[in-house]
């Protein structure tokens, strides 16, 4: 403890290092950030502030902000004795480690955007993430239930990172803005043309019946390996830096915790149809396990294709979190996949995700996260929970109002899995609940079976988010489609606006039209 006080108090010291020379701004423009002080401290740590206002911009300079209070407090994290704590403890601090480095990666490729004109909604992407990150790392200590001593010791709450990429989510959101004439909330991909790593014989390896694979899998041992961790593995020694990357993975059940790191990008997989390759395993809060560790199936390279594949988590109801699949890849297409879980089944993490012709199956809680993710033509069975449980569909976790994440499930049917059909009647099942204050959620032209409940939406805590939150509905049909039973909160709308409505599809709130035709994926851009 004493050694980190001793570190925190020379944290002026250490940004001027970190940093160099601080960008230069007017300091009287951190009135306008959601957390002046923290804006203040970084003009006030550079003796060289003042000669460098003509040299650098406001968005550079929170950005470098941001960059310098996360490598300190990877610093400050990194000089922790880890073997004194207990095992969940060092799990979840190495959650906090991961998502750390992943924040730096983010923030690095959002400095190397700020001079590019046409970047705005990539570095709104690129920087909501971190905000996810932060929240996430949060999350595992708060599982653990570890005491107040023990959080305040933490480095990833001391150093008040949160308030650093708030700050930076804020200029740029309003930077963006005005490059697209301010106001609307419609949102388009700024970047010119496709991702790098689009190339035009993706769009014939999704159609084709046959995939050309670079690696087989086989149980049998008929291919070149017999685990997808195996193959993952090879690819990563094997592949190029531009080309697609396929593995096939044919019929059969891996049990196996499968993990596609940061550097694998551009990588497909292949299996051969739901329920006939299946990725499955068990690990789960209850068993030590932080949520964001708990997933079977883990991805943050970005670029990833999955088609014709099953995503499960066999924990069951009674261990509560247990992710099935949780995927932080930017730019990432899931088709004709399907995840089963129960609680927490898809972990939408961070990102812009597309999710075509895909079944989820769960019960609390089961599509959750804080990515830019649209679920499309989708179905959606709502499984049988514990005899004390509700069932929610959805817990979205945008917790700042600059980020531009948010689920939004278009053209699609939610309805009762078949060991619920039975006794649908005896559970309540909503639409989704608010994890954080600005959960922002829609459900557009869906199928919504009898199962839901008149009110349609669950508070998560009192009146916690109700009022901040964005929940909508429009022209859905079906037994629990009527609108006139629901929750009557500030943040909820029935949208009668086909413009507000087209805010949230494919086209506009994932920029779809930029990415996803090369792909191959079929996909509807607008209503």
């Amino acid at each position: 403890m004493a050694k980190l006080l001793e570190l925190g108090c020379l944290l002026s010291l250490c940004l001027v290092g970190i940093l160099g020379l601080a960008d230069a701004v007017p300091v009287t423009s951190c009135k306008q950030m959601p957390y002046p002080e923290a804006c203040y401290s970084i003009a006030q740590a550079s003796p060289h502030f003042g000669d460098e206002k003509a040299l650098l911009g406001f968005n550079l300079f929170n950005l470098r902000g941001a960059m310098a209070r996360v490598q300190l407090t990877v610093k400050l994290a990194s000089a922790v004795k880890q073997f004194l704590f207990d095992g969940p403890t060092r799990a979840a601090w190495a959650d906090c480690m991961e998502l750390a480095e992943d924040t730096i990666h983010n923030l690095n490729r959002s400095l190397r955007s700020s001079s590019a004109p046409l970047s705005g909604d990539d570095v709104l992407t690129w920087l909501s993430a971190t905000i996810a990150d932060h929240q996430t790392c949060l999350n595992g200590f708060t599982e653990l239930n570890l005491s107040p001593v023990a959080k305040a010791a933490m480095p990833f709450i001391s150093t008040n990172v949160s308030q650093f990429l708030s700050n930076s989510l804020a200029v740029t959101r309003a930077n963006a803005a005005t490059m697209l004439g301010g106001g609307g909330g419609g949102r388009r991909l700024l970047s010119r043309g496709f991702p790098s790593w689009v190339s035009a014989g993706d769009r014939k390896l999704l159609q084709s019946s046959s995939v050309k694979a670079d690696l087989v899998v086989a149980k049998d041992g008929s291919g070149n390996y017999k685990t997808i961790s195996e193959a993952v593995a090879a690819a990563a020694k094997l592949r190029s830096s531009t080309k697609r990357f396929v593995i096939r993975v044919k019929a059969g059940v891996y049990k196996e915790n499968v993990d596609i790191p940061k550097s694998m990008k551009n990588l497909m997989i292949v299996g051969d149809g739901i329920d006939s390759t299946v990725v499955t395993g068990s690990r789960n809060v209850q068993d030590g396990s932080t949520t964001f560790r708990s997933a079977t199936f883990a991805v943050v390279g970005d670029g990833f294709i999955a088609k014709d594949i099953t995503f499960e988590n066999t924990a069951g109801a009674a261990k509560h979190q247990a992710v099935a699949l949780r995927s932080g890849a930017d730019l990432s297409v899931f088709y004709r996949c399907s995840f089963k879980g129960y609680q927490d089944t898809l972990y939408v993490h961070s990102q812009r995700q597309f999710y075509r012709d895909c079944d989820i199956y769960g019960t609390v809680d089961f599509i959750f996260g804080d990515a830019v993710a649209v679920l499309q033509n989708c179905n959606i069975y709502v499984r049988k929970p514990m005899s004390n449980q509700k069932n929610t569909i959805t817990a979205q976790g945008r917790s700042d109002p600059n980020e531009n994440t948010g689920i939004s499930v278009h053209n699609s049917k939610v309805t009762a899995a078949s060991d619920l059909k039975p006794v649908q009647s005896s559970f309540k099942t909503f639409l989704g609940r608010p994890w954080r204050e600005y959960s922002r959620t829609v459900f557009m032209q869906c199928t919504l079976d009898g199962l839901i409940a008149p009110a349609g939406w669950l508070e998560w805590s009192g009146s916690f988010a109700l009022k901040t939150l964005y929940y909508g509905e429009y022209k859905n049909t079906g037994a629990g489609a009527g609108t006139g039973g629901r929750v009557k909160w500030g943040g909820y709308r029935v949208i009668t606006s086909a413009a507000e409505a087209g805010k949230f599809t494919v086209g506009s709130f994932l920029g779809g039209n930029s990415w996803i035709p090369a792909t191959g994926v079929p996909f509807t851009p607008g209503l």
